[in-house]
């Protein structure tokens, strides 16, 4: 299949990875990647976030499937307009990426379609934050409405923090005062096409830039999966009381949702509650799911795109648990400093099970440089979490990156 992924990261690195595992001799191209995909297949100088371009593009070289990898592609429209030429593209519309565009939006969707979540005000101006805050009390939480880019939530026990979070936000938009949910956080992709859903495998990842949670929000941190303190039968609670009823929600106010819907939830005392809808694949989780799918991940995303998804069987994956750590570039997640010098790599993918998938790398001639925040996702399976662990933090320690840093927790609590 010729197959066009838009996007720049680790996580498109994984999907591109999986693809190549199938041994179907796909056709990828990239676009625009990173010097870790441009080592495995070919990339372009094109704007992902261009619609007319990318469709034009996907139409004059003859490009079966367009997968959109990050959301600012599909909130910008991107999957409409390649739809309005007849190719199959896995992502959801611009109505239905308002699902991320937008948290009020999500927060009336999921009302709509009685879906368990915390309480939420919309607030337009920082007295009505002040309200909102002393209404739901400590630890407090602070979203910003639209995109930013990973960075736009804060939850902190200061409310003079969470009101400069808002003060910052409200000069792009309204911003979100939240009601606290205490628990595990779970991931769960589940796969759509406007009326069928098929769950992934779950996973869970770090937020926090530090050891022990602490530190500021980032992207994420890293991540594992599978879940062993999960319950049997948790994908399919999540499909009958929260995927399912958002996906029909959709489809009755005529914006039917095609694609992946990252379900980010919380495990309460009083039941499962979401915290958050992605509509796309998530990064850090993305590098721990994909390599323990053992089904074609081409054919899963076919089908999601072009109505089919409920001919296909069910995905399977790999005994084996994955761990991921993100190495990231001095500075993160607040001031991030690029343009240094990356070695290590090779001795690094020789480790067992392991596997370098790069985020933010450039080639400058015979050098390979960071070039933000998030440089590197260095992932590894094995058949334990503790082996797992082992070989990803082995691979880490000869990896040489000057001013670097990364969570030596990740996976921890699930590898005793």
């Amino acid at each position: 299949m010729r197959i066009l992924l838009l996007g720049s990261g680790a996580r498109e690195h994984a999907i591109v990875t999986a693809l190549l595992a199938e041994d179907a001799d796909h056709d990828v191209i990239a676009a625009p990647g990173n010097a870790g995909i441009a080592d495995d297949v070919t990339t372009i100088s094109l704007d992902p976030e261009n619609p007319a371009l990318v469709a034009d593009f996907a139409s004059d070289n003859g490009i079966e499937l367009v997968v959109v990898g990050p959301e600012a592609p599909l909130v910008a429209g991107v999957a409409d307009a390649v739809r309005a030429k007849g190719i199959a593209v896995f992502g959801p519309g611009r109505a239905a990426a308002q699902l991320e565009g937008s948290k009020s939006f999500a927060k009336r969707v999921m009302d709509a379609a009685g879906v368990p979540t915390g309480r939420a005000v919309r607030s337009a101006d920082i007295d009505e934050v002040a309200a909102a805050l002393d209404e739901f009390g400590a630890p407090y939480v602070v979203k910003a409405d639209g995109l930013a880019a990973g960075k736009g939530v804060l939850v902190t026990a200061e409310r003079d923090a969470a009101l400069a979070h808002a003060e910052h936000f409200l000069q792009l938009g309204p911003v979100l005062v939240e009601e606290f949910l205490d628990g595990q956080e779970v991931s769960l992709f589940v796969l759509s096409d406007g009326s069928s859903v098929v769950p992934l495998t779950p996973a869970q990842d770090y937020k926090r830039a530090l050891d022990g949670d602490l530190g500021p929000n980032t992207g994420g941190m890293g991540a594992y999966s599978p879940l062993p303190w999960l319950p049997a039968g948790f994908e399919q609670e999540v499909v009958d009381t929260i995927a399912l009823p958002v996906i029909r929600q959709l489809a009755a106010e005529g914006t039917p949702f095609s694609g992946l819907l990252y379900c980010g939830l919380i495990v309460t005392t009083k039941g499962l509650q979401v915290i958050e809808f992605n509509v796309r694949f998530g990064d850090p989780e993305t590098q721990v799911v994909l390599p323990r799918l053992t089904t074609p991940l081409s054919g899963l995303l076919y089908a999601a795109a072009t109505g089919a998804l409920g001919t296909v069987a069910p995905p399977e994956f790999s005994r084996e648990v994955s761990v991921s750590v993100v190495l990231a570039s001095e500075g993160y997640p607040d001031a991030p400093q690029a343009g240094r010098e990356l070695s290590g790599l090779e001795a690094a993918a020789d480790v067992p099970g392991v596997r370098i998938l790069h985020a933010a790398t450039a080639r400058d001639g015979a050098r390979l440089l960071a070039t933000g925040g998030r440089v590197l996702s260095v992932v590894a399976t094995a058949d334990t979490f503790a082996q797992a662990r082992s070989r990803v933090y082995e691979a880490l320690r000869v990896i040489t990156l000057d001013g670097s840093h990364y969570r030596t927790d990740i996976a921890a609590s699930v590898a005793l």
